[in-house]
């Protein structure tokens, strides 16, 4: 008489979205995986229909989508997939967002508006979600938005490494876009071996969404290389006009490094014709060939990824990835 075959191997499934399958790709290599293959497609009227074309059932199952323009669409997609995982019976979920969509709306700056982060959150748990990996919120708390465990992970090291590389020889200083973001300066400064800091004193619009003013530079930033460490670039206003600021104050040179590309029209533009020698940026969101330029350069966030979700699967640390600072 054959009985049932009781199993407690684990079993891994990674999972891609068509919103950045490169990167999907570069993280299931890494982990020696194959991506699941998967059925996805749009209806006449846009609705998006999903299906995995092997069993999940009792899977730890990552699934990988990067919320990039158009971002309803693939956020949708992304909810919709872990729908999918949830009804087939994976056993855990984790959702990896190398850019969390919406991340900028985490609280109100006036009345009658909407935290649209914390309603993203609140949509993938609802979707079945047990667990999110993100790369770089804008915003520390937004981890708080989800009720469950968040991995937040840091871009920092892989930024500052090819910085102390390419630039180490250099008398560098490190340069916040603003006051509220000199804690990320700091752990630059930590990493670039104690390199002086500095900020940008700015004012910026509530009401005109992509719009500030870089006043002044706040530190000495005089025949320095500067690094302009900023966590994304939209349309690249902000940044530019930081960089002339700080170029201004008597700087040799200045770095832009962000984790996220989003480059919005015209941050191209803005950022081929500005003084940065060198725009630094990872590959949390895909890049059109339009939106690659001399000045770019581009490293790949896989690695960290792809490390993260190993120690997940294996109920390991990943806050030990960070040197216990994540």
């Amino acid at each position: 008489m054959n009985g049932l075959k009781r199993t407690t191997e684990k079993n891994l499934m990674v999972f891609s979205g068509r919103a950045h399958p490169d990167l999907a790709e570069e993280v299931a290599a890494d982990l020696g995986v194959q991506l699941v293959p998967t059925e996805a497609r749009g209806f006449a009227n846009s609705e998006i229909y999903v299906r995995y074309e092997e069993s999940v059932r009792g899977s730890d199952a990552f699934v990988i989508q990067s919320h990039t323009a158009p971002i309803n669409e693939w956020i949708m997609e992304h909810l919709i997939m872990v729908d999918a995982l949830k009804r087939a019976s994976a056993k855990r979920i984790t959702v990896v967002m190398p850019f969390y969509g919406y991340s900028r709306q985490d609280k109100k700056h006036r009345g009658r508006e909407p935290i649209s982060a914390r309603l993203v959150a609140d949509l993938f748990k609802t979707a079945g979600a047990d667990r999110l990996i993100t790369v770089d919120l804008h915003a520390d708390q937004i981890q708080g938005f989800f009720d469950g465990p968040v991995d937040h992970l840091m871009a920092l090291p892989i930024l500052t490494d090819y910085v102390k590389k390419k630039y180490g020889g250099e008398d560098l200083a490190v340069v916040s876009p603003d006051a509220g973001r000199i804690k990320v300066a700091e752990r630059w400064s930590a990493r670039l071996g104690g390199a002086p800091l500095a900020f940008i004193h700015k004012t910026r619009r509530i009401d005109r969404p992509n719009e500030a003013v870089a006043n002044r530079v706040v530190g000495d930033v005089k025949d320095r290389i500067c690094v302009l460490a900023d966590d994304m670039i939209d349309t690249g206003g902000t940044i530019v006009k930081a960089a002339e600021a700080i170029v201004d104050a008597g700087a040799a040179g200045v770095i832009i490094a962000a984790t996220h590309p989003i480059l919005s029209d015209p941050a191209v533009d803005r950022l081929k014709n500005s003084s940065a020698v060198e725009v630094i940026v990872t590959n949390t969101l895909p890049l059109a060939e339009d939106q690659r330029f001399d000045k770019l350069t581009c490293l790949s966030i896989a690695p960290l990824i792809s490390r993260a979700i190993k120690e997940v699967f294996e109920d390991g640390s990943v806050t030990s990835m960070f040197d216990g600072h994540a």
